[in-house]
This record gives structure tokens, C-alpha cells and sequence, in this order.
């Protein structure tokens, strides 16, 4: 998809924002779309859409929304649908993870909520503005609303729709024996939210992520410079990554030390990058545009998981 080059704050602009009805993505979900989409790509707006899908209404626009916002699915005109080349190579029965078995699949889906087009703009507005030790879901909520009122896009949204997010953000990425939602979503696989003793509060779990792949991080990281930054990009600095609005190290909670960790294992593994040290500051330089890399690593970790 050739998509026009804004910077993160301009993207940031044209979020859009809760059209998840309330939902978290459910295990099954996204294949599901993916192959419905697949068969006929008006199977959203379609009158036998909830007995081809299996879900209620509500369900229906929501599983749309998620395959959507993790970059499966893409308009095609009208009411129409289509599986983007990720979704495709992702998600096609003979594809890289089919049945999303690998936690690393959801780890760089969970990358996609952070780059353009984003079609859920709470998760950056949280992930970016919250630096709260921990919170429950009225704090996340007012929290994305205040960070929300410096674009004007959202100035006019109820705050409870800030809210409704908020509560969907803490149920996706907690897991539900800890918070009594008593409906499993796989993204709480990754840790990123964990549960205090205190109450229903949470806080973002920012210790280094064990179950979280250097070569998908480093395909973040060339995923956000080609967003961001421009196909034509040759470096970028680790703090960057580490801190920058929508970057990796920020979607990951993770710290610039722990950045510099997964690209230096992720460089033992994969060619086209190196980590140089300029004057004590370490940059990440690109023997390839980006984009190519950001394919390649992910081509390469597939590849390698399915020969052991």
C-alpha cells in the first residue's frame, strides 16, 4: 500500500478512535477475518455476515476493526475489503503463522497498532503519555483525553470513549485470572500490562521482554523508520528507538539499554544492519532501505523457526 509520508504527529491527527465496541480481539478472530475477507471481501456488510463469521453483530465490527488496526485487512473501495501483503504472508494457510501459535506473531501485530494508517489512536496516546507507576481505567481514560486535546481531531469525543478504550487497553494486555474479565485475549501473552496487589490498578511492565524475539524487534525498528523517517533512510539513533513518539521502545516498554540488547542479538542472526558507536551513542545503520529490511528479518525468523 503506497501510503503518503506524514510525521508521527500528523498520522497521529488522522487516528481514529474506539470502533472496537468494547471488544478485545479473541483467539480465532483474525484468521477468521482474514479468510472471510478472503471470500468475499463485502463479508462485513453482508446479510449472512454473523452466521458466516459466527459472532454476533457487535462481534462483526469488531473483529473488522482489529483486522483492520493490526494491518490484515485494507479498504478496497465501498464497503469492500482485502488481505494486505502482511496479512497474506501472516495468515494465508500455508503462510508464517497461520494460527498465530507464535508468540512473536503477536508481538509484531501488536507493532502495527503504532504505524500508519492507525486505526486505533488510544493505544499510541497510552502507550506514549501514561507514565503513571500504575492506574485503573478512569486514569488511563483521562490520561488518552488530555493527550488527545492537543489535536483538534478529538477534541470534540466524549470522554467516555477515551474511557472505553482505556478499559479495552487493560483488558487486552492483562491477563484475566488477574483482573476477573474472565475472557482470555492472546495479547496477554506479551506482559506488557501486569497487575499490582492493589485493587484493579495496573502498570506497564517495563522490565525487558523474555518472550519477545530481537529479530521481530529489529523489524519494528525498520518498520518505524520506513513509517516515520522515509524508504531512503540510512540510520537512527537508539534513543530514538528507544524514546521517540510511536517507536518501538515505547510500544515494547522497554528501555534504550534493552534496545540496544535486541538489535545487537538480532544483528548475530540477520545482515543488511549494524549498531555503530558515533562519539558514545549508538546508531542503528541500514545497508538496505528499510522497508526491504523490515521484510527480510521477518522472512529470515520464520524461515529459521520452521527449520528447527
Amino acid at each position: 500500500m503506497n501510503i503518503k509520508r506524514y510525521t508521527v504527529e500528523e498520522w497521529i491527527t488522522k487516528g481514529k478512535m474506539g470502533r472496537h465496541e468494547t471488544f478485545t480481539p479473541r483467539y480465532g478472530w483474525l484468521k477468521k477475518g482474514y479468510d472471510a475477507v478472503n471470500e468475499n471481501g463485502n463479508i462485513f456488510k453482508a446479510d449472512n455476515a454473523i452466521e458466516r463469521l459466527g459472532v454476533g453483530k457487535n462481534m462483526v465490527r469488531s473483529m473488522r476493526f482489529w483486522c483492520q488496526a493490526f494491518n490484515l485487512i485494507e479498504p478496497n473501495g465501498g464497503n469492500y475489503m482485502k488481505a494486505t501483503d502482511l496479512g497474506n504472508r501472516l495468515l494465508a494457510d500455508d503462510g508464517w503463522d497461520p494460527f498465530l501459535e507464535d508468540i512473536a506473531s503477536l508481538w509484531l501485530l501488536h507493532w502495527q497498532l503504532f504505524i500508519p494508517p492507525i486505526e486505533a489512536i488510544s493505544w499510541p496516546l497510552a502507550f506514549n503519555n501514561c507514565n503513571l507507576w500504575n492506574f485503573e481505567v478512569k486514569q488511563l481514560g483521562q490520561i488518552i483525553n488530555n493527550a488527545a486535546q492537543k489535536y483538534s481531531t478529538f477534541d470534540r469525543i466524549k470522554s467516555t470513549t477515551f474511557e472505553k478504550d482505556a478499559s479495552c487497553i487493560i483488558r487486552m494486555y492483562t491477563d484475566s485470572s488477574e483482573i476477573g474479565t474472565g475472557t482470555e485475549c492472546p495479547f496477554s501473552q506479551l506482559k506488557v500490562l501486569q497487575k499490582t496487589n492493589k485493587g484493579k490498578a495496573v502498570y506497564f511492565n517495563m522490565d525487558a521482554k523474555q518472550n519477545l524475539s530481537p529479530s521481530i524487534f529489529a523489524a519494528a525498528c525498520f518498520s518505524y523508520a520506513d513509517s516515520y523517517f522515509g524508504s531512503d533512510q540510512v540510520m537512527i539513533s537508539l534513543q530514538q528507538l528507544a524514546y521517540g513518539l510511536n517507536s518501538p521502545g515505547i510500544a515494547s516498554k522497554v528501555s534504550e539499554s534493552d534496545v540496544g540488547h535486541y538489535l545487537n542479538e538480532a544483528t548475530k542472526t540477520n545482515k543488511g544492519f549494524s549498531l555503530v558507536n558515533v562519539l558514545g551513542n549508538y546508531e542503528l545503520h541500514f545497508e538496505k532501505p528499510p522497508s526491504v529490511l523490515f521484510m527480510e528479518t521477518l522472512e529470515e525468523y520464520y524461515r529459521r523457526r520452521d527449520d528447527k
